[in-house]
């Protein structure tokens, strides 16, 4: 698969992930709509840092002429997801929280502010 087609299926992704992510932190915790999009929002951030994974770094120095600093963030993305969920499902509400803001900040503002510069 070529750069470019690893890019938009990354932006097809991402680009929910960001919406949901930005409606889930302003509306109410806990309801069933803010649930189901959790899970929703969950899903489009772990396939958008997979798909990260296999797209070479354009933004500063690379290891091994592939990786970058921002794939660290594709790391945390594969951590914090799973975090969040199941901390969520243990009623951690407060690590749940943490890990989720976390992802949003980390994964999706700080690595898309890289990503567009």
């Amino acid at each position: 698969m070529t750069y470019e087609h690893l890019a938009y299926l990354h932006l097809a992704t991402v680009l929910p992930a960001f919406a949901i992510g930005t409606f889930q932190l302003a509306r109410p915790k806990g309801t069933p709509v803010h649930r189901i999009l959790g899970r929703i929002y969950l899903v489009l951030m772990v396939a958008t840092a997979a798909i990260a994974l296999f797209m070479p770094a354009r933004v500063g120095p690379n290891i091994l002429g592939h990786f970058g600093f921002i794939h660290l963030l594709c790391l945390l993305t594969l951590y914090a997801a799973p975090t969040a969920y199941l901390a969520a499902r243990r009623g951690d509400i407060k690590s749940h929280s943490k890990a989720m803001v976390a992802l949003y900040v980390g994964a999706i503002l700080i690595a898309g502010t890289f990503a567009v510069s």
